[in-house]
């Protein structure tokens, strides 16, 4: 907004000090051409009556040097105009001059067309500078006469014109300084819609639909308003009708789970029983009642995670934070869920404020997803301190995911391919992803070098390693029963 408003801002200023020095040029060379014009009308109307009067009348044809000077032609030119002459008898000899200022070498630095012009009888004329002064040269010839040329002072417009640029600048200045200081005002005053239209966008993007412009008005900003507003409205209208889809979705989710949770408690019973008595079953049954039970047990994992996402979209999930020693809770649950993986942890505590609770269900998901995602591979699970974060790792060598994959793992439903999803719901690593959030923290996945995915909770710890400690990891080939005893003495170290 700052860049658009400075330049805009330049823009007038620089279209006025255009203006101002087109109007500034235009003038002075007008003023030029008309001062200069009066002054060749005059001289040359003085010239001529010389040349025709008073020449004439005070000196005879074919007149010499001394005739001349004793003529008073000198002083009678002085009289009608302060004018100084140059008379050329072309004898060969230097022009003579009224006075000892003026150079006899004028008449050679005369252009050629002065002279052409002195012969062929006219007047002719040139700007030029004599004796260093700006001056006005009229040449002319009487009949049977010497060539006379009569130096016209130019002073007078030199000054006029210096003043002229001196005011022409002031004026210039004083343009540009009017054009800085209202410049800020009207850019401000043209662009007060788009800051209208940036600060209402801003409230849109922050959740605030009702946010409108000013309508009114019939030029361009009036119709941009009248669009946006549109905009609003539609996108208003858009998001109210997803809002209720979704929450109808989020409604029928939870009351189907709430309906499915009856029979299927008489399935599982049902299923239980079934399963007791596979054995007596003949060979042709047998294979249909495994499939029913094992049927019957997705379905009920399916309905738990169902009702437990349910709780989470009514926001009636709340964690109970305490602090826990995050390396023995990881060997307990490891332990638990899947002694076979490989454990990495550090051999002094490291204290988060969390949920056990919560903590089992991240980790064992991630665990049962490595099992079953990546049977017979080996699973490595790694508890570090990042900076300020704890950190839990779950590393498997399966086939991992497609890399455009990855930042939709955690969406419910969602099912990377073939390899890894076979008998899921895509719902496992959506609710670990809701449980870490509660926790203040975050699952982040990546494909590893070499093969296998590495998924890692990250969570604030309140209690860092001592200085050192970091690097000295302790390794357990399995969470079997060596591991347990050790995370039992580490559980009984008081957590503060």
């Amino acid at each position: 907004m700052r860049g658009i408003r400075t330049r805009l801002a330049l823009a007038l200023v620089a279209l006025v000090a255009l203006t101002v020095i087109a109007i500034g040029l235009g003038t002075y060379v007008f003023v030029e051409a008309r001062l200069r014009e009066g002054v060749l009308q005059n001289a040359e109307r003085q010239a001529q009556f010389n040349l025709s009067v008073l020449i004439p009348e005070r000196l005879p044809s074919d007149a010499s040097r001394e005739a001349y000077d004793a003529s008073g032609l000198n002083d009678a030119f002085r009289l009608r105009g302060g004018v100084e002459t140059i008379v050329d008898f072309r004898d060969g000899q230097p022009p003579g001059t009224s006075t000892v200022a003026l150079p006899p070498e004028t008449v050679a630095s005369l252009p050629p067309s002065v002279h052409d012009s002195v012969a062929a009888g006219h007047i002719g004329y040139a700007w030029q500078l004599v004796a260093g002064q700006p001056s006005l040269v009229l040449g002319g010839r009487p009949a049977n006469g010497p060539d006379f040329y009569f130096v016209f002072p130019a002073n007078t417009i030199d000054a006029a014109l210096s003043q002229l640029r001196i005011g022409l600048a002031v004026a210039a200045l004083v343009a540009v300084a009017l054009a800085l200081a209202t410049a800020g005002l009207v850019a401000r005053g043209i662009l007060r819609p788009v800051g209208a239209g940036s600060r209402a966008a801003a409230r849109i993007a922050a959740g605030d639909l009702s946010a409108r412009l000013p309508a009114g008005g019939a030029d361009e900003f009036a119709r941009f308003a009248a669009e946006f507003n549109r905009m609003a409205d539609s996108l208003a209208s858009t998001v109210a009708r997803l809002e209720r889809s979704e929450s109808q979705n989020r409604r029928f989710v939870a009351d189907v789970s709430h309906e499915l949770r009856t029979p299927l408690t008489a399935l599982v019973a049902a299923a239980s029983i079934i399963e007791g008595d596979l054995d007596e079953l003949p060979a042709e049954s047998r294979r249909a009642g495994q499939l029913l039970v094992a049927d019957v047990r997705r379905l009920r994992t399916l309905v738990e995670d169902l009702m437990e996402l349910s709780r989470f979209d009514a926001r009636a999930e709340r964690a109970e934070l305490q602090p826990i020693d995050l390396v023995a809770t990881i060997r307990s649950i490891v332990a638990s869920r899947l002694p076979a993986a490989e454990l990495r942890v550090p051999r002094e505590p490291l204290v988060v404020d969390a949920d056990v609770r919560r903590i089992d269900r991240i980790i064992g998901n991630l665990l049962d997803n490595a099992r079953s995602h990546a049977p017979g591979a080996a699973v490595l699970v790694t508890v570090a301190l990042t900076g300020t974060e704890a950190t839990v790792e779950v590393a498997d060598r399966g086939p991992g995911v497609p890399p455009q994959t990855l930042a939709h793992l955690f969406e419910r439903f969602y099912k990377a391919d073939a390899s890894r999803h076979e008998g899921s719901s895509g719902l496992g690593l959506a609710i670990a992803a809701e449980h870490a959030a509660l926790l203040d923290g975050r699952l982040e996945a990546a494909n590893q070098p070499g093969g296998g995915l590495a998924v890692t909770l990250r969570m604030p710890v309140i209690e860092p390693l001592r200085v050192g400690d970091g690097a000295d990891m302790g390794r357990d080939e399995s969470a079997d029963g060596s591991s347990a005893v050790s995370a039992s003495t580490a559980s009984a170290r008081p957590n503060t």
